[in-house]
Formats: C-alpha cells, sequence, structure tokens
C-alpha cells in the first residue's frame, strides 16, 4: 500500500492510529493543509468525517457552537454507539450550552489563581523530591520516573485521593484513552474497560459519600461536585458521573504528562534551543506555551454538525462528523514560522490550539502550565542536559499523542 502521504486525496484517513505511534503524521497534515484543508474521508474504520487542518477553520468550529455540537455525538472520533452502555459517558466537554457552564463552574475554583498560587509550593517541593531521587549519569525512563510520577502526585492532591494509591488514577485515565477505534489494534478490549472504569466508578462513589459526611465542601475537585448545586445528584445518573470523574482525570494527566516528556525530546533535538535555554532561563514560561504548542497532546475533537453549513467552501450536511485536528492547527505553516521545531522565544507561542478554543478550552490550562513551569526551573537548576539515550516509543493514538518510553541520561553542571 501507498504511503498516506502519496494516497490519492479522497483515500487519506488520518485516523490511522499507526500515523501517530510511528510519528509519520506531519507530512499528511501539511499536504492536506496545502491542498485540501476540510478534507472528508468517505470511508474509515471510524466511519466517514471531515478533517479541519488549518488553524483558523479549527478556531472557527470551536465557537461556533450553534452550528457544531459536542452533545449530540461525543467529542472523540470513535463511535460512542460502538461502547456498551457505561462506557457511553457523558460529561461536561461534551455538552452544549447552558449545561456546558453549569458543570464548569462548579469546578472551576479549583484552578482559579488563588489556589494555585498556594499549589506551587507544592508543586515545587513534589518535582524537587522526584528529580533529586533519579540516578545520574545512566539510563532510565523518563516518562516513568519522572512525568507519570509528578502527574500522579498532582491528581491525588487535586481529588484528595489516597496518596499511597496514586498510580491507580494513571491506570484509569489511559484505560478511559485506549478504546479501540482510537488505539487501533493496540486498544483495550470495551469487557476490560467497563471492568475496570467500573471500579474507577466504585472507588469515587465511595469517596463522594466520604466527602458528604464531612458536612462541609473543600477544595478538591471530588468535594466541588458532591457540594455543587448542578452536580450534587450526579451519581444517580452513572454515565454522568463516571464521564465527569474521568474528563478530570484525564485532563489533568495527558497534557501535563506527555508535554513534560515531548519536551524533554523537543530540546533533545534543538541544541540551538537547549543552548539559548542555559543562557535565559527568564524563558521558561514562554518555552512551557511553546512545548505545549509543539507536542499538542490532545490530537483533536470532534463535532457534529447540527444543520447544514459550509466551512472553507465545502458543504457540510446535518449529522455530519466534523474533526479539528489540533496537532494540525499547531503546525499550520500561514501562523507558526517555522511550525515543525521548538522555538523557545517563539514570539506567539501562547496562540497555539492545544487546549481547544472559546467556551471548552481546557479548563486547567494554567494548572498545566505551572506544573511545566516549576518542573523546568527544578530542572535547570539541577541538569545541564537531559540527554535522550535510546529509541523513543510512542502511543499508537489519534486521540492522545502519548509517549510511552523515552529512555534518557541525565548530566549534571
Amino acid at each position: 500500500m501507498s504511503e498516506p502521504v502519496n494516497l490519492s486525496l479522497e483515500c487519506v484517513d488520518v485516523s490511522d492510529p499507526k500515523l501517530y505511534g510511528d510519528d509519520t503524521w506531519g507530512p499528511v497534515f501539511a499536504r492536506l493543509r496545502k491542498e485540501d484543508p476540510v478534507h472528508w474521508c468517505a470511508q474509515s474504520p471510524v466511519g466517514p468525517y471531515w478533517s479541519v487542518t488549518r488553524f483558523h477553520d479549527i478556531k472557527t468550529v470551536d465557537t461556533s457552537h450553534d452550528v457544531y455540537s459536542s452533545e449530540a455525538k461525543g467529542i472523540t472520533i470513535a463511535e460512542v454507539d460502538a461502547e456498551p452502555g457505561l462506557l457511553q459517558l457523558d460529561n461536561f466537554i461534551a455538552m452544549d450550552q447552558p449545561k456546558h457552564d453549569e458543570q464548569r463552574k462548579v469546578v472551576a475554583p479549583s484552578v482559579a489563581p488563588t489556589n494555585l498560587r498556594n499549589l506551587e509550593p507544592l508543586i515545587r517541593e513534589r518535582a524537587a523530591d522526584i528529580l533529586d531521587h533519579l540516578p545520574v549519569g545512566e539510563p532510565f525512563n523518563w516518562v516513568q520516573d519522572v512525568s507519570v510520577e509528578l502527574t500522579a502526585r498532582m491528581l491525588a492532591t487535586l481529588f484528595d485521593f489516597p496518596y499511597e494509591d496514586r498510580h491507580k488514577l494513571i491506570h484509569w485515565s489511559d484505560v478511559t484513552t485506549a478504546n479501540e477505534q482510537i488505539q487501533g489494534e493496540s486498544g483495550l478490549s470495551p469487557d476490560y474497560r467497563l471492568q475496570e472504569l467500573t471500579e474507577c466508578m466504585n472507588v469515587f462513589a465511595g469517596m463522594w459519600q466520604e466527602r458528604l459526611s464531612r458536612g462541609a465542601p473543600s477544595y478538591d475537585l471530588l468535594s466541588m461536585l458532591a457540594y455543587g448545586e448542578s452536580t450534587r445528584d450526579m451519581p444517580s445518573r452513572p454515565q454522568e458521573f463516571l464521564g465527569n470523574i474521568l474528563l478530570l482525570i484525564v485532563g489533568g494527566n495527558d497534557t501535563t504528562r506527555n508535554t513534560i516528556s515531548g519536551g524533554v525530546l523537543a530540546l533533545d533535538e534543538s541544541p540551538d534551543q537547549y543552548a539559548l535555554l542555559r543562557e535565559r532561563r527568564d524563558l521558561i514560561p514562554n518555552m512551557v506555551a511553546e512545548m505545549v504548542r509543539w507536542q499538542t497532546s490532545v490530537i483533536h475533537m470532534r463535532r457534529t454538525a447540527l444543520r447544514d453549513t459550509v466551512l472553507a467552501g465545502k458543504r457540510i450536511r446535518e449529522g455530519d462528523k466534523v474533526i479539528m485536528w489540533y496537532l494540525s492547527g499547531n503546525r499550520d505553516e500561514t501562523v507558526f514560522a517555522n511550525a515543525d521545531k521548538l522555538i523557545i522565544d517563539r514570539p506567539n507561542a501562547r496562540q497555539h490550539v492545544s487546549f481547544g478554543y472559546g467556551i471548552h478550552r481546557c479548563m486547567g490550562n494554567r494548572l498545566a502550565e505551572l506544573q511545566l513551569k516549576v518542573l523546568w526551573e527544578e530542572i535547570m537548576k539541577r541538569f545541564r542536559h537531559v540527554e535522550v539515550a535510546g529509541p523513543v516509543v510512542r502511543v499508537p493514538s489519534n486521540f492522545i499523542r502519548g509517549i510511552k518510553d523515552l529512555p534518557v541520561v541525565l548530566h549534571p553542571w
């Protein structure tokens, strides 16, 4: 079979998880942006769909809530009807107005600026503890020992989850995104996913009752939901209850975890940028935004057309599946010069669409940026170079741009 970039346009299918496991998606999206930026794929394992690949078209879809629905058929390219009952989850990112705002505002205070200022010393303490216990001068897997560990510690803090069981949160996040239509042959069976996520729901249901027994809310995410006026009865709707819990777990896991790993890889591939970072540590906040753009941990989001419409000259029919490829939008050459390269002082780095755009923009984006900023400040205090020392193993997924293994060697100052 021909490489995707050489196929006739009507045969191009960017839903293929292998493109992302092999990291060969770049030329295919570059071709679509140039030749057919709103592209119709008539046949694929996930059914027919439109690909929206340019930055400004993506923003148009993401802000046209009266035309493109999050709620009608979910937010991923996978077909929700292919999942058994409980796995057809509801959550506020997959809701339209006004329900979206009603539920989102309940947990938003947990990532308000005041709360982030209170969290920063804890993030720094935990990042320092992780870094101070790493082996120096010998290879280890950065993903497991740093990216996963820091993310697990922060998720446990945000949920007030038993600290010793924190890696269950990472496991449940991975199970959530391992749908076979998202990860292809490496995906998990629906039966296994149902079993594991039912356990997750039962654990959180018990924690929910424990929060209520306290008699007053605290500032962890679960407590806010348990006492929120529009969410307090959520356990009576199991799909919505589990859906929102998993949304918060996945949202707190994937962007931070994979950008921690992707940032190390991007700097190692850009020695000139690493040299600049050593000279200009004040660039770390901008570098973090650029790493979030470069990595783009959430590859796509899906909408469903509520009525016939036109986008970039293409007629989209009511009920059509419309995919915003954030990964492609963040490599749009008309917006980001030399878009495939990490440029830590890029003037418009913060304009990326990695967190989405409009009302569905990632609620925890500032927390993710804070964790990344603090981590890199602590890394640069200790190590001159985090060197990639072996082959990178990626997750074959069309939804999460994940890195499974990243062998590194630390070189101190």
